[in-house]
């Protein structure tokens, strides 16, 4: 019979921290809080409420400062807002907020979702609710705080369930790697719509007046809805193939599009990474030649509005493959290859709207399966978080130079 070793003074008997490793682990008993979670997320298990509750919560506190400084809103769209109807979304999101957030702190180990609903909901609340004042003395700025609230009730409430039901990497978490630099570019994307559309629209429009003729301004802006959007799409999507491409293949531009490419996941959020820079040139000359033309206001608020739909779906993780379209309409899995990281796949589906510019010049890839890999591979020098994306390209011209 082998006996026991003797235990040293103070050591545990096995069965002691047998004990206390179990209860290291016991998540009734230790709480975490992270974004990355290894617990369940489907349903009855606190993921999906806790979501709702973050979305719900951050949104009405938005909405709440709002109220508060009203200045932070779009000026333009401000006085169409229904105020009293507004009052009561913020209630009825307050309440369920507070709601889904407990039902999520009580379920789950990982209490960080919960927390975020339940302290954004009680802050709200805190300055107001919905019985929150409007404060008549505005100070405008040039800043969208209105557009984020919106921006952020819409695509959560799209994407993150479609992500969820129908994706092509079912174990790419939400809350993936370089989840908070994507949500930064969001935040900052929607906060500065009016900055970004200003300097989008202005250079054309002083710039390439001389080249506006009345006669064919008439014939474009007299042609019905049904026409004026699709010639839209197809003139601003050509354009936008040859400015893409040129961030591809001329040195100086590449390092900032690098940015955009560096993400190493695809998902609806992904969408979002892109530098100011690469954002403004692309957006202010895809703009020259729909001024030039003449389309009508409305046919360009459609045309903003599609893509805004289809230049976030492109990125999202989904599995759907759409065969009867695909060579029509750019897909997320034709727009997956742009971001492929295989070299077969380098400088290929430049287009946003249609492949048809990417089969005409020559750039059309779709090997009939998803890309293994994204982002950009062993070439990636780009570093993670916002602030250092920002300066990359100017690093990286400085260093070309010297």
């Amino acid at each position: 019979m082998i006996e026991p070793a003797p235990k040293k003074p103070g050591e545990k008997s096995a069965r002691q921290q047998s004990q206390n490793s179990a209860s290291d682990h016991n998540p009734k008993e230790w709480p975490s809080f992270a974004l990355e979670t290894d617990e369940p997320t489907v349903f009855a298990h606190g993921w999906i409420s806790g979501m709702i509750s973050a979305v719900l919560g951050v949104s009405s506190l938005g909405a709440v400062i709002c109220f508060h400084f009203p200045g932070l809103t779009i000026e333009e769209i401000r006085g169409q807002y229904p105020v009293d109807v507004i009052r009561g979304l913020i209630h009825v999101t307050l309440i369920i907020s507070f709601v889904f957030a407990t039902v999520s702190i009580t379920l789950r180990r990982n209490k960080t979702l919960g927390l975020v609903g339940l302290s954004s909901t009680l802050i709200a609340t805190l300055l107001g609710g919905s019985a929150v004042p409007l404060n008549e003395n505005i100070s405008n700025t040039w800043l969208g705080l209105d557009w984020f609230v919106i921006d952020l009730l819409l695509y959560s409430a799209v994407y993150i369930p479609l992500e969820r039901l129908f994706p092509l990497h079912p174990r790419q978490p939400t809350f993936r790697r370089e989840w908070i630099t994507d949500l930064i570019y969001f935040f900052l994307n929607s906060l500065l719509v009016q900055i970004i559309g200003y300097l989008t629209m202005k250079p054309a429009m002083v710039l390439f007046e001389w080249c506006r003729f009345d006669g064919l301004i008439e014939l474009i802006s007299s042609l019905p809805l049904i026409l004026q959007v699709p010639l839209c799409l197809l003139v601003a999507d050509l354009t936008q193939y040859w400015v893409h491409r040129a961030f591809h293949q001329i040195p100086f531009l590449w390092p900032f599009h690098a940015i955009h490419h560096s993400a190493e996941a695809m998902d609806w959020l992904a969408g979002s990474r892109l530098h100011l820079v690469d954002a403004i040139v692309t957006r202010s000359i895809t703009f020259i030649p729909l001024f030039c033309l003449g389309f009508n206001e409305v046919a360009l608020g459609v045309y903003v509005v599609i893509v805004v739909i289809q230049a976030t779906f492109i990125h999202a993780n989904v599995r759907w493959t759409f065969p009867r379209l695909q060579s029509w309409l750019a897909t997320p899995c034709f727009h997956h290859w742009h971001h492929a990281a295989e070299s077969q796949a380098i400088d290929k589906n430049f287009s946003v709207h249609s492949p048809i510019w990417d089969r005409l010049f020559g750039t059309y890839y779709m090997p009939g399966r998803w890309p293994e890999k994204y982002g950009l591979g062993k070439t990636r020098e780009v570093p993670n978080g916002w602030l250092k994306q920002l300066f990359y390209p100017l690093t990286r011209i400085s260093r070309r130079k010297g």
